[in-house]
């Protein structure tokens, strides 16, 4: 089968090498139809890491995936056949935080394309535990069923949140995930929500996926003064990046949210404590989606949730280069690049 490696920084090789097997009976074998190219598979691309998670190349990089089942051990309760999406997360089922319903932060955990825990989905054949697969209609395309994975993340920001009807809310960073969390938010109730990125086609796409107001990164404060000028009840900082962080804690309301959901590339970020505390705010991170991944799929097959506008680019797998070339650059309006196994 054909595999693809992250043979140094910047650097995408496919190799030949045997399909995985099956070696425990509650374990498949999927047939991968689609990946999507997320931005902590940049992290890597770019840098060979993200944060104290370093790539010893080379190493199999991505996480967001569907495609069939080809074997199945009975166990798994599913057949071959099925169509499925994927959570790539493998808790162990056995430490503290699995028992409390924290599966998101096993002690344990294995995770698709994270170094040193498992090699990532960019291959013909994926071996997973049954337990990460969820089952999708005929009617649901392999794009969408990939996309219920950054939009299981953003399921389960909204709810780390809490109410958010008919509250004020921006959106830092529009990029898939911000995206997917503006597509959860107006599901949740939620009053008014303003998005921001630094890049004007994705200003342009949070507008007619139906942010309330969008714009540029640098003319928000402005925007806003006027728009919410008792500041914003909820943020969402979705690009993991310390300027977003500190404008974020500018237009929140006193006693607002600040949730963490972009990834930063490095160990630390800073906090401006002269907002955080005068203004007594809150910071609730994320950690991955904590079982909204059939959640998701249910939202998105029945068309209560529509994501198809945030897939802009489509690739064949002998061209993995150049889909995370494109995706690095920012290059010809992507936003969300897919690359397929299966013409």
């Amino acid at each position: 089968m054909k595999k693809a490696y992250l043979t140094a920084v910047g650097s995408i090789e496919l190799r030949n090498e045997p399909a995985p097997v099956i070696e425990r009976d509650d374990e498949v074998l999927i047939r991968v139809h689609s990946v999507g190219v997320c931005g902590s598979d940049m992290h890597y691309f770019r840098s060979g890491r993200i944060g104290r998670q370093i790539v010893k190349f080379p190493w199999a990089v991505g996480h967001e995936c569907a495609g069939v089942i080809d074997q199945a051990g009975p166990p798994s309760g599913l057949a071959a056949g099925t169509r499925v999406a994927v959570d790539p997360l493998a808790p162990c089922l056995a430490c503290d935080q699995c028992a409390g319903g924290r599966e998101h932060t096993c002690r344990n955990q294995k995770f698709l394309g994270v170094p040193d825990q498992m090699p990532g989905a960019m291959a013909e054949y994926l071996v997973l535990p049954g337990r990460c697969c969820v089952a999708i209609p005929d009617s649901m395309t392999f794009h969408q069923a990939v996309m219920t994975e950054p939009f299981a993340i953003a399921l389960w920001a909204v709810k780390l949140a809490g109410d958010v009807a008919g509250k004020s809310v921006g959106i830092l960073g529009s990029g898939p995930v911000g995206l997917c969390v503006l597509e959860a938010l107006k599901l949740a109730g939620a009053g008014r929500v303003f998005a921001t990125d630094l890049l004007d086609y994705r200003v342009a796409l949070a507008a007619k996926m139906g942010a309330a107001w969008s714009g540029k990164a640098e003319d928000v404060e402005e925007s806003m003064a006027s728009r919410c000028p008792l500041g914003l009840d909820v943020v969402f900082e979705c690009a993991g990046d310390n300027d977003a962080i500190d404008q974020a804690a500018r237009l929140l309301a006193p006693g607002g949210l600040l949730v963490l959901v972009g990834i930063p590339e490095g160990d630390r970020i800073s906090f401006d404590m002269n907002y955080l505390r005068r203004k007594e705010l809150r910071v609730q991170n994320v950690r991955r989606q904590n079982g909204c991944t059939r959640r998701a799929v249910e939202l998105t097959a029945s068309g209560r949730a529509n994501l198809d506008p945030i897939v802009t680019h489509r690739y064949e797998f002998d061209r993995s280069q150049e889909a995370f070339d494109t995706v690095s650059r920012y290059a010809d309006g992507v936003v969300k690049a897919m690359i397929d196994m299966v013409g």
